[in-house]
């Protein structure tokens, strides 16, 4: 997902609510739970917990910092319990399955934050949930929920009206990685390697926005100075601990399944999964080949090295895409929607440029197709629902609705004559599947810790075709770090697009000739960003796949 960044903002998210570890396992009930009687059947019961938990969800915050001490998530043990007791007690038989859809929503949330407590425990064994300033802000509220405050170091000069709070956030920075030491007490080597990794991208960062900063605001660069000196004390504290440290970072396969099964709705086993995404590479790798002999006789497809001609590309793209959208009827796209997205400096080939330029560079198309997400990102702005509506929903629950989406629109605009007059770029539809087929495997041989990180990012790089993905560029080491703290977003992009090719098939059985392309896309994007399981109920009536999981 893509989100436009604020030059300040303070990330919650439901995975890392301060709620204390269940010593339940996982389908056991407490007490309480068994003696619930379900007497309440009104819908705005429900709207009237969400309410509640989205609240309930939200850290405490002391003197500027979110409390993630022991003390705290013991406090909060019995109120999550309470809001899953109040949950339990509500009769949705007679509702109809959109509202029983809202209802699994919050269940699925709920049960997001009782698996962070009991399995993932983030605050103690994960050092990047402590991630306390970006240049980058890119997916930060997004894609994966390990980071409990960021403080986006915007362009300047900043706002007069954003100063003080401003500066509040930045000497907070010192106080959180204060806290962090206590906090962090269990051994998780990758996760630990990882949180090294990104303190010294932090302090980078910290210490280039000083130097600028000092032009404009020069009141705050102490400030700044006095973060980049807990951040590289905290980097370091790391760093001694880590030497001893032995412990797999992976939640192994019975809490992978788990997870998918009631916190994502993903009818398929790791097992399964892994099977079907050896599939996709195997399948992406072969189709490059047949579309490279395909275009042998044409001179290679070179990346753009003029950034005034990389711009006509993009703005041709991006319009493009719209048009034949509409022209070819794949969906309804009023005058509001559209791709375009930040291009971002221009970036010379020295040194390698980063797998997403290497694609975008060389044709702007295929990338204008996975931004579906910026679409998205308009009609959730549209979308007034009082569960689905607004930020999204938390633990990336929605990820393969939307990174299903994105990666499954490469292939279909791809089949629906997109690139008829462009086919080389057919030949990179095929590169991006390859690679996020690569990264998927890396990602949950990672969780089975048959990978460790080094050798997870060492087979996407591999298996990524033409050397594209480079070892040393951030891209490949920012998705391990995000596919080994939330389980299940890598294999998303993959997973998520055979699903949604499931749900066509499904629908296109049940309404024979009278299945339209347009109607279909209208009746899934208006199902809103939610598990792509509990779209295929709400459009098709069928349960099976829900009763597999519930």
């Amino acid at each position: 997902m893509k989100h436009k960044s604020l030059v300040f903002c303070t990330i919650f998210v439901g995975a890392l609510a301060i709620a204390a570890c269940s010593t339940r396992r996982p389908g056991e009930q407490d007490a309480k739970t068994v003696r619930a009687i379900k007497t309440n059947t009104r819908y705005d019961d429900l709207l009237t917990l969400f309410k509640d938990w989205r609240e309930f969800q939200r850290p405490k915050w002391e003197s500027g910092v979110p409390d993630f001490t022991p003390a705290a998530i013991e406090k909060q043990k019995e109120g999550l319990r309470e809001l899953q007791n109040r949950l339990k007690a509500i009769d949705t038989s007679s509702w109809p399955i959109s509202q029983r859809v809202d209802y699994l929503i919050v269940r699925a949330e709920m049960n997001g934050m009782e698996f962070d407590h009991r399995v993932m425990k983030p605050w103690a064994r994960n050092p990047c949930f402590y991630w306390v300033a970006s240049r980058t802000p890119m997916d930060l509220f997004a894609e994966g929920p390990d980071k409990v405050f960021v403080l986006v170091l915007g362009q300047l000069p900043l706002p007069e009206r954003e100063i003080p709070e401003f500066r509040r956030r930045l000497e907070a920075i010192p106080k959180i990685l204060e806290q962090a030491r206590a906090n962090l007490v269990l051994d998780a080597k990758d996760l630990w390697l990882l949180g090294i990794r990104k303190k010294k991208h932090e302090s980078a960062e910290l210490s280039d926005y000083a130097s600028e900063l000092a032009k404009y605001h020069p009141e705050l660069v102490p400030a700044v100075e006095r973060a980049k000196i807990a951040v590289d004390d905290f980097r370091t504290w790391l760093e001694r601990r880590v030497n001893v440290m032995t412990a797999p970072s992976g939640i192994g396969t019975d809490n992978y399944d788990w997870y998918e099964k009631n916190v994502h709705y993903v009818p398929y086993t790791f097992k399964e999964q892994m099977i079907l995404c050896e599939r996709e590479l195997e399948r992406a790798l072969a189709f490059l080949k047949i579309e490279e002999n395909k275009h042998r006789r044409l001179p290679p497809l070179e990346p753009v090295e003029d950034e005034k001609e990389l711009r006509r590309r993009f703005d041709d793209a991006c319009k493009g895409i719209m048009d034949f959208i509409r022209q070819e009827d794949i969906f309804t796209a009023p005058d509001w929607l559209k791709v375009s997205y930040e291009l971002g400096p221009f970036i010379p080939p020295n040194p390698p440029r980063d797998f997403f330029i290497q694609i975008e560079y060389r044709d702007s198309m295929p990338m204008k197709c996975h931004s579906t997400h910026n679409m998205d990102d308009l009609r959730q702005a549209h979308y007034a629902h009082p569960i689905r509506g607004g930020p999204p929903l938390l633990y990336s629950i929605w990820d393969t609705r939307a990174e299903g989406l994105a990666t499954g629109f490469e292939e279909t605009m791809l089949q629906a004559g997109l690139f008829e007059k462009r086919p080389q770029a057919r030949e990179l539809i095929y590169i991006l599947l390859a690679n996020r087929a690569a990264r998927a495997i890396a990602g949950m041989k990672m969780i089975n810790n048959e990978f460790t990180l080094e050798q997870a990012v060492d087979y996407a790089v591999k298996m990524t075709p033409r050397g594209w993905l480079p070892r040393e560029a951030e891209t490949v080491w920012f998705d391990m770090n995000l596919y080994l703290h939330q389980p299940g977003y890598g294999s998303s992009y993959v997973i998520g697009k055979i699903m949604l090719d499931k749900m066509m098939a499904d629908r296109a059985y049940q309404l024979e000739d009278k299945f339209v392309l347009r109607n279909f896309f209208d009746e899934f994007h208006a199902a809103g960003m939610i598990p792509l399981s509990l779209i295929r109920w709400e459009m098709t009536g069928l349960e099976d796949e829900i009763k597999k999981m519930l």
